[in-house]
């Protein structure tokens, strides 16, 4: 990136001699923030209210499900390809465009007389989702001075951490008293207010500079940035091949009951916590901190199956789980965008698409191990992901050697 494409802090000189400063700061962070929140709070609404949503629709479980699957699908195809029908443009009007679509998404769905319309809905969402992550997120470290890069970015990422809390006591909520329809009126809103806040906020972004095919190509032939993403992979596969069943795991074998909704929601706060913790620790080591997170979360998983019988361990377990997985989006994220320094939104692009084919792709293995050897086989295969996520990032050298790229290390 050049420095043309990014914000400048402090005193600057002008053509005329004169000192300028200029930079959206805090207000501008925490409006995009306020997108993201919005946004992982419509993908997750779904999640809560399936029931009603298939009962109201003349839908089986299974069939509704769709509606979960489907964002994630389409946000794996919007990131690269908004990334590159966008370049050149402001990222200002890209991201007002973004959180615009948001309220539009979830407006289709709460008018969606049938499945076919409320898809719709779906897949622009996961158009917005997709779009989002890979250009908001790069634009998180160019509001701010050098020194509050992580701190930004962790306010911003901390938006997937609000929104799953507050996802699934809303949609509940909804589904007994007034409707699931209220739901995503009210994530609709959510997203008109983000889109207020931004067009008040934001300051004109120029377009970072290479965009393309190419520069997205280029991205997993960096050492570095393969190496992030194959991380992220193992992450991601692991977290939901686990995640995805951990209501199951929580009510027959830890035998919660009526307890694991509150617990649930623990971890959520813990991931909260996790995602700002984080925002310190990159500053020291990128690779440290992804490295001890994975390894941490391979031993939590390890440890759940045979802990289920003491509520007291479980509990425990699932909170650490909560504050480690909260870390890990931020921590990947960082790594890519250090990784991919001359085109940020390329790596981010990328990575985006990576996380949301895993995501897909390690629930479907959970079930298959699930069905096939039950839910603590689940929690075994997540604990093999993650520490083969640890090991990844463990075999990048630590240091740059003289005369090699930058792009050749994480940290």
């Amino acid at each position: 990136m050049t420095d043309t494409d990014r914000i400048t802090y402090g005193p600057r000189r002008s053509a005329g001699g004169r000192t300028a400063v200029r930079g959206g700061g805090w207000p501008a962070v925490l409006a995009v923030a306020s997108g993201s929140f919005a946004l992982v709070l419509s993908e997750l609404l779904p999640v809560g209210a399936l029931s009603e949503i298939g009962a109201d629709l003349g839908l089986s479980t299974g069939t509704t499900g769709l509606l979960v699957v489907v964002p994630g699908l389409a946000a794996a195809v919007a990131a690269p390809l908004l990334t590159v029908l966008s370049r050149g443009l402001d990222r200002r009007p890209v991201l007002w465009a973004l959180a615009a679509a948001t309220g539009v998404a979830d407006l289709v769905c709460a008018l969606a007389p049938n499945l076919a319309v409320m898809l719709v809905g779906r897949v622009l969402l996961g158009l917005a989702l997709g779009g989002f992550w890979a250009v908001g997120a790069a634009v998180a470290p160019r509001l701010v001075p050098p020194g509050s890069v992580h701190r930004a970015s962790s306010l911003v990422t901390a938006g997937i951490s609000v929104g799953t809390v507050a996802s699934l006591p809303l949609a509940a909520l909804a589904g007994r008293t007034t409707g699931w329809r209220s739901a995503f009126w009210v994530a609709g809103l959510l997203g008109v207010a983000a889109l207020v806040a931004q067009i008040r906020w934001l300051p004109s972004l120029a377009a970072p500079s290479a965009t393309g095919w190419k520069a997205l190509s280029a991205v997993p032939r960096l050492p570095a940035a393969r190496a992030g993403l194959l991380a992220t992979a193992f992450v991601f596969l692991g977290q939901f091949a686990a995640y995805t069943y951990i209501a199951p795991y929580l009510e027959r074998h830890a035998h919660f009951g009526a307890g694991a909704p509150a617990l649930l929601l623990g971890y959520g706060v813990a991931g909260i916590a996790g995602n700002f913790l984080a925002g310190l620790t990159l500053a020291r080591s990128v690779r440290g901190t992804i490295g001890a997170a994975a390894a941490a979360l391979a031993v939590v998983a390890t440890l759940l199956p045979p802990c289920a019988g003491s509520p007291v361990a479980v509990c425990l377990l699932v909170l650490v789980w909560g504050a480690l997985f909260g870390a890990l989006p931020l921590s990947l994220q960082t790594a890519m965008l250090k990784a991919v320094p001359a085109a940020p939104e390329s790596g981010a692009a990328v990575f985006v698409s990576v996380v949301q084919v895993s995501l897909a792709m390690g629930s479907l293995l959970g079930g298959a191990v699930v069905d096939a050897r039950g839910i603590p086989a689940s929690l075994t295969l997540a604990a093999v992901l993650a520490a083969a996520a640890a090991l990844v990032v463990a075999a990048l050298p630590r240091r740059r050697p003289a005369g090699t790229s930058p792009q050749q290390t994480v940290v």
